[in-house]
């Protein structure tokens, strides 16, 4: 195995151990910080947000834990021909945004691995339409058969004495166990020898029982590194970035993505958990506990995943003057075909992945996988608000 191939393991497995711990997060239905580090209010000055970030950024070199023992790089799986095999094929579909996708991705992996079936390559289906996409809309087919190959069986298309009919479907929880596939998927996979499974999402619970860790080796394989962007989105991304990147660094800055999809009211914004912590964070006050850990509002260029300017993001823009849309980054010959529901998804997923600095404004599986997709290229500059009221701020960096 290549020193890259264990690199991406183990960054793997730290992210499904991240996942698990965002996931206590998104069952208390609030953002809390995973590590307790208070950040003084300081002067808005260049220095003061240098200084800032050095001591979140330290937060997020301690070594990630589950239960106590330090984490360890994913285990090998065995070669596809020591496994089991049979002739029948696990097909799905990726729907709901790249956020998802990843997830639903590595559970046909785990279903089809235990099978022994054949996995068949996605469709996209549109989250508002039901508008069906290829795969090759969005991400590099050979690149995702190529990552594939390793794990299980792949084919781009259903042989067509199988393709006739409409296949049984299985609900399956995210990160399902062998266990639920043993009593769910399999009898109904062996009595028609095709299952087609629909992963659904709950809290993620990091206690629960079974064999859930002897299937991470092939869910963290197959989530990090098999969907790769096809060309012509990744090149509109990559611009993106770099033109963001390019005004910060121009006046040493840093480039800010901030999560604002969240489509809860602003009033149930202010609601509180039972220990007194907000639900979610609007976009002034995201520009608040920026300010007051430190970033320059002078030198700080902020990307909202917003497609259109919003009268709620005058707050924001008045306290960080260098605050974009995606509509004011992207180049104007993009704009018709990618400034739609499913790319626009593609994009704000990608953009705060790639972002020098990360703030979610809710948690959800927008955040954990944006989390996992930073730990793997080593980018871990996360700020989770806390408390942005009274004389200082809290943060927690992953």
């Amino acid at each position: 195995m290549s020193t890259m191939d264990l690199r991406q393991a183990l960054s793997g497995l730290l992210t499904l151990s991240m996942f698990i711990m965002l996931g206590n997060m998104i069952k208390k239905d609030h953002i809390d910080p995973l590590y307790g580090l208070e950040v003084q209010a300081t002067p808005a000055s260049q220095n003061a947000s240098e200084q800032t970030l050095t001591a979140v950024s330290h937060v997020s070199k301690m070594p990630l834990k589950e239960n106590g023992e330090e984490l360890k790089p994913c285990r090998i799986p065995l070669a596809l021909e020591e496994a089991h095999q049979s002739k029948g094929f696990v097909i799905f579909s990726l729907t709901n945004g790249p956020e998802y996708h990843l997830s639903q991705i590595a559970d046909a992996v785990v279903v089809a691995r235990i099978l022994g079936a054949t996995l068949v390559l996605p469709d996209i289906r549109s989250s508002n339409s039901g508008y069906s996409m290829s795969l090759g809309d969005i991400y590099d087919v050979q690149r995702t058969i190529n990552k594939l190959d390793r794990l299980v069986r792949v084919t781009k298309t259903l042989p067509s004495q199988v393709s006739k009919g409409n296949p049984p479907i299985v609900k399956v929880p995210n990160r399902v166990s062998q266990d639920f596939i043993e009593r769910k998927v399999k009898p109904i996979y062996k009595s028609k020898g095709i299952v087609k499974i629909e992963s659904y999402f709950t809290s993620v619970n990091p206690t629960v029982a079974g064999n859930k860790k002897s299937l991470d080796t092939f869910a963290c394989q197959a989530m990090f590194g098999t969907l790769k962007l096809q060309s012509e989105i990744e090149e509109v991304v990559d611009s993106m970035v770099q033109k963001l990147q390019c005004l910060s660094q121009n006046s040493n800055g840093q480039f800010i993505a901030v999560d604002l999809r969240t489509e809860m009211p602003g009033k149930e914004c202010h609601r509180k958990d039972v220990s007194g912590r907000k639900l979610c964070y609007q976009a002034h006050e995201i520009g608040e506990f920026l300010k007051k850990i430190g970033f320059s509002p002078e030198t700080t260029v902020i990307y909202v995943t917003r497609t259109k300017w919003n009268h709620d993001l005058d707050a924001l823009k008045d306290i960080f003057p260098k605050t974009y849309t995606k509509e004011s980054v992207m180049a104007e010959d993009k704009k018709g075909k990618f400034l739609r529901s499913e790319f626009e998804k593609v994009i704000d997923f990608y953009m705060c992945s790639e972002s020098d600095v990360f703030v979610p404004s809710i948690a959800g599986i927008f955040y954990a996988n944006v989390a996992g997709m930073r730990i793997v290229s080593r980018n871990n500059h996360i700020l989770v608000p806390a408390e942005i009221t009274g004389p200082s701020a809290s943060a927690s960096s992953l």
